[in-house]
């Protein structure tokens, strides 16, 4: 894989992940339970950072290791094969409180950013 590619993978994880964060701007944690869209929204673009996490090769997870690779790709596994049991509260979570320090890190690594 090329550093372009690389680099492609990494500005998919940091799009993906302001879309979450500014998709609860302004929700409440009710509001998750409560609105189905929502969720399969968050559940999707977190499913696709995982699967970017995944493809990006050894020496690219090692060169930023700072990035919780194996967290990012055990939460997409957890979502794609537990689809039928999601914990909101973890979703949450993971969004609100995981997300905008990741934020922070990609944004420094992408350039253009």
């Amino acid at each position: 894989m090329s550093r372009h590619e690389s680099l492609v993978r990494l500005r998919h994880m940091l799009d993906h992940a302001r879309e979450a964060v500014a998709m609860l701007d302004s929700k409440s944690r009710e509001d998750l339970d409560r609105d189905r869209q929502l969720d399969l929204a968050l559940v999707r673009l977190l499913e696709i950072m995982g699967e970017d996490a995944s493809r990006t090769p050894t020496e690219e997870c090692r060169q930023y290791a700072d990035i919780p690779w194996s967290a990012i790709i055990g939460l997409r596994n957890r979502l794609i094969h537990g689809y039928d049991s999601v914990d909101l509260d973890i979703l949450w979570e993971v969004v609100r409180h995981d997300l905008p320090p990741l934020i922070e890190t990609l944004a420094r690594i992408v350039p253009g950013d």
